[in-house]
């Protein structure tokens, strides 16, 4: 199949490499013309996935219409703060036999609109599905076993996907519940912030175990209050994804979080926050408007905003652990 994957960052790269494992045809976009041509020059994204190597026949382009034109799936795998420039630019082009797969994650500052519904917003199709689950894109581009939740409401678009990615290494789950599987790959992002936070304070896993408990409780009310599925949280897009991401120092927003716990510089913590996505940061306004919007309590995002935003002290953060009813 033609498979056209709008994005080159590291995840982007790394389901590129599956669907070509799978002798499809492949086309990437990306914005940045500075950018193809060091991909182009050195077959591989330097700055995002080092010494992985693209295949030649991969191609790379700036040219939106020449990417998705004759693609059969599009992959739409931008950070979330562009999806929505990136639907409408799609919705120029797209045509209704073409299926789309949402790999990018989060909501939208202004209007609190997860991916799918910023997508919906531009793109008038029914064939369309978000893809979430553990998977660090330097794991899946050494073929380890990797396990993801599928989700989308129409059958069709899961099969499709499915016969085009699934392999010896990656294992699809399916489901219906796309808003369930849209927040837990958003809110895992800021969770995992305050995870790091712990980690960085010495806080041993003990501790750790106690947080990422009492947080999949907290996801799961909130994913039934949005009118999603409570057992999504014992997919691999909820618990699967919250338990590596907020265990590991490959997570970006574990990391930043770190430094956070660490009290390390403020410069250093800028420096870092300059050069690195974390999708925690761009998430934390959104998900901390949406539940005042939707009159929904979670007090542990109240508390991981006021930490980064209000500068509310770390210490409060262990303390809540214990007094949480």
């Amino acid at each position: 199949m033609n498979i056209a994957i709008l994005g080159t960052g590291a995840y982007g790269i790394a389901l590129a490499l599956m669907f070509h494992k799978n002798n499809n045809s492949i086309k990437m976009w990306t914005k940045f013309e500075e950018e193809k041509n060091s991909i182009l020059k050195d077959h591989e994204n330097k700055r995002v996935m080092p010494g992985v190597k693209i295949p030649k026949d991969i191609i790379i382009s700036n040219d939106f219409q020449e990417v998705v034109s004759d693609a059969q799936i599009i992959v739409v795998a931008v950070p979330a703060g562009f999806v929505d420039d990136v639907s409408f630019e799609l919705s120029k082009y797209y045509n209704e036999e073409q299926f789309v797969m949402l790999a990018s994650k989060g909501i939208e500052r202004d209007s609190c609109l997860f991916v799918a519904d910023i997508f919906k917003r531009h793109v008038k199709t029914k064939k369309y599905a978000v893809i979430s689950g553990p998977s660090f894109a330097v794991d899946i581009v050494t073929n380890c076993p990797i396990g993801l939740s599928l989700a989308s409401e129409n059958k069709k678009t899961r099969d499709i996907i499915r016969k085009t990615l699934e392999s010896d290494s990656i294992k699809l789950r399916d489901t219906r519940d796309v808003i369930g599987v849209e927040v837990c790959g958003s809110i895992k992002n800021v969770i995992a912030i305050a995870a790091g936070i712990l980690d960085g304070m010495g806080y041993p896993e003990s501790t750790q175990a106690m947080f990422i408990t009492e947080s999949l409780h907290d996801i799961k009310e909130l994913i039934s209050n949005l009118g999603g599925d409570r057992k999504t949280i014992l997919s691999y897009a909820g618990f699967g994804d919250l338990l590596l991401t907020a265990t590991s120092k490959k997570s970006r927003n574990f990391s930043y979080g770190r430094l956070i716990g660490t009290r390390e510089k403020k410069e250093v913590i800028d420096e870092y926050v300059k050069n690195t996505t974390i999708e925690g940061l761009y998430t934390i306004q959104s998900i901390y408007k949406l539940l005042k919007n939707k009159k929904v309590k979670m007090p542990i995002i109240d508390l991981i905003y006021d930490i980064i935003d209000n500068k509310k002290s770390i210490e409060e953060l262990p303390k809540f652990l214990i007094s949480k009813k």
